[in-house]
């Protein structure tokens, strides 16, 4: 386990591009965090962590925003009106795990019980303004 405060969303940004250095093709990393926690700035720093474009955006309206680089593709997906099992089934979101993506959900309180046990689990604490307490949680890399 990993635990970090961060004072602004630059240092947010740059705790995540070390954390998206340790991922790889098959990951799905799970969010935990309210309204306004700072899950799609995370996502920014992951990205470039991971090698991709930093032109993140929330998925709320879309659902899923997919972001692709050589060698591994990032899936963004927003479960805010996800509730169940059913309704994530009818997302398509189990066709979207492969070897070469990284599948990353924000909302996961909506849909416990149906990420993988191995998930990364990444909490993001509201502290202030632009104060975070981070926690991830996963394998030996974290």
């Amino acid at each position: 386990m990993i635990k970090v405060r961060t004072n602004s969303p630059e240092e947010t940004i740059e705790f995540a591009k070390k954390i998206g250095g340790l991922l790889h093709g098959g990951d799905v990393v799970a969010y935990q965090g309210g309204l306004g926690a700072g899950k799609t700035t995370f996502t920014r720093g992951l990205a470039v962590g991971m090698g991709l474009p930093d032109e993140v955006s929330s998925p709320t309206f879309a659902l899923v925003n997919e972001y692709r680089g050589k060698n591994v593709t990032m899936y963004h997906f927003d479960m805010y009106r996800i509730m169940n099992a059913e309704a994530l089934e009818t997302t398509g979101f189990y066709d979207y795990m492969s070897e070469d993506s990284v599948i990353v959900c924000e909302w996961t309180e909506n849909i416990e019980g149906c990420l993988p046990k191995n998930a990364v689990n990444i909490t993001i604490k509201h502290l202030g303004e632009d104060k975070r307490e981070i926690t991830v949680e996963g394998d030996e890399r974290f």
